[in-house]
C-alpha cells in the first residue's frame, strides 16, 4: 500500500532531488506538492517545482499549489549562495516550463486533503514552516488527523549552516518552526543536520546512475553545489538534506530517533533559529519530536540510486 504524501517544498537543488526520489520510488501516492517561500522566492520555487515535474513526466497527475511567499514575521531570506540564483544550479534554465500550478492557498490545500483523509496522510516538509504553521493556525484540530510530520530542518548536536547554531529552514521562519514545534502533533520527526551530513552525494554516486535525462539533470545541478561543499568542508560531495527526508518517509529504519523535547530561539541576536533539545530532561517537560540522531547512508544510497534509474 502507498504512502499518501504531501510534499511542502521550497525548491531548491537538494528539494528537486527529494521529489525525483519521491516520484520514482513508485512507493509514494503523492496527492500534491505545495511550494513556499525559502531558497528562493515562491514564485521560483513554483516554476522550479513545475520544470520538475516536467522532467519527470508527471506534471498532469499531480496538483502543485503554491503558498506563502514570505515568513510569518521575517522579511525573505533567499540561499543563491547554495543553489544559485535561478534555485536549480543552472540546470534546467532553459527548460520550457509546461506544467502549470493548481488554483489554490497551499494551506488550505494541506487542510482540506488531511481533514478528507484522517489518519492517513503524512506531510513531508523540505522548506521552511511556514505553510503548515499557517494551517495549524487556521485549523488547530489539524493535529489529530495527520498521520505523522516529517521536517526537514534544524540541528541539536552539530554547528548551523547559515549561522553557527542554526539551520536554514529554522533561521527563515523560526516563529513558524515554534507553532508547529508546539502544536501537539502526536507524530514529528526531525531530519536535522545531524543526519543530513552523513549522506553525502558524490561522483562515484553520480556515475552509477548512469546515463539517462534524470542522471545528467542530477550531475548539472549539483555541479557547482559538490564544489562549494568542498572548499567549505574538504569533501566533494552534496549533503543531501531534503532526500533524506524523503526516504525516512519511505523507511523509517533509515534512521534511529530519539523522542525529546525540541523547542526553537526567536529572539536572540545570536542564536536566533537554534534549535534547542533537552537530552536531560532539565526542563520536565513533556517530549514532541522524534529527533533523528543516527542514518544509514549506505541504505538511503542503495534506495535512492535504484529509484532513480527504475
Amino acid at each position: 500500500m502507498k504512502h499518501k504524501i504531501i510534499l511542502d517544498v521550497d525548491t531548491g537543488i537538494d528539494d528537486a532531488l527529494g521529489i525525483i526520489l519521491a516520484v520514482k520510488s513508485g512507493e509514494m501516492d503523492l496527492i500534491g506538492i505545495t511550494t513556499v517561500n525559502g531558497n528562493v522566492s515562491l514564485g521560483k520555487a513554483t516554476e522550479n517545482t513545475c520544470k520538475i515535474l516536467d522532467l519527470l513526466q508527471v506534471g498532469e497527475q499531480i496538483p502543485l499549489v503554491p503558498g506563502a511567499s514570505q515568513p510569518l514575521l521575517r522579511t525573505v531570506f533567499f540561499e543563491h549562495r547554495v543553489h544559485g540564483e535561478d534555485g536549480l544550479g543552472g540546470a534546467l534554465r532553459e527548460a520550457t516550463v509546461v506544467t502549470q500550478p493548481t488554483k489554490g492557498f497551499a494551506p488550505d490545500f494541506i487542510i482540506e486533503n488531511v481533514l478528507a483523509q484522517s489518519g492517513e496522510v503524512t506531510l513531508v516538509l523540505t522548506g521552511p514552516l511556514t505553510n503548515l504553521a499557517l494551517a495549524v493556525r487556521k485549523c488547530p484540530e489539524l493535529v489529530h488527523h495527520v498521520k505523522e510530520v516529517i521536517f526537514m530542518g534544524g540541528v541539536v548536536r552539530e554547528h548551523g549552516n547559515v549561522t553557527p547554531t542554526a539551520e536554514y529552514n529554522m533561521y527563515v521562519d523560526p516563529e513558524a518552526a515554534k507553532v508547529v514545534l508546539h502544536a501537539g502533533f502526536p507524530e514529528l520527526t526531525m531530519v536535522g543536520l545531524d543526519v543530513t551530513r552523513k549522506v553525502l552525494l558524490n561522483e562515484d554516486h553520480i556515475r552509477e546512475l548512469g546515463d539517462t535525462s534524470i542522471a545528467r539533470y542530477v550531475k548539472q545541478s549539483t555541479s557547482d553545489y559538490l564544489e562549494r561543499y568542498f572548499e567549505r568542508n574538504g569533501v566533494r560531495a552534496c549533503a543531501m538534506h531534503d532526500p533524506l527526508a524523503v526516504g525516512v518517509a519511505l523507511n523509517r529504519n533509515l534512521v534511529t530517533t530519539q523522542k525529546l523535547y525540541v523547542d526553537v530561539e526567536t529572539r536572540s541576536e545570536l542564536c536566533d533559529g537554534q534549535t534547542v533539545c533537552d537530552f536531560q530532561n532539565r526542563w520536565g517537560k513533556e517530549p514532541n519530536v522524534n529527533v533523528c540522531l543516527a542514518v544509514d547512508a549506505e541504505a538511503f544510497f542503495e534506495r535512492f540510486i535504484r529509484a532513480l534509474k527504475a
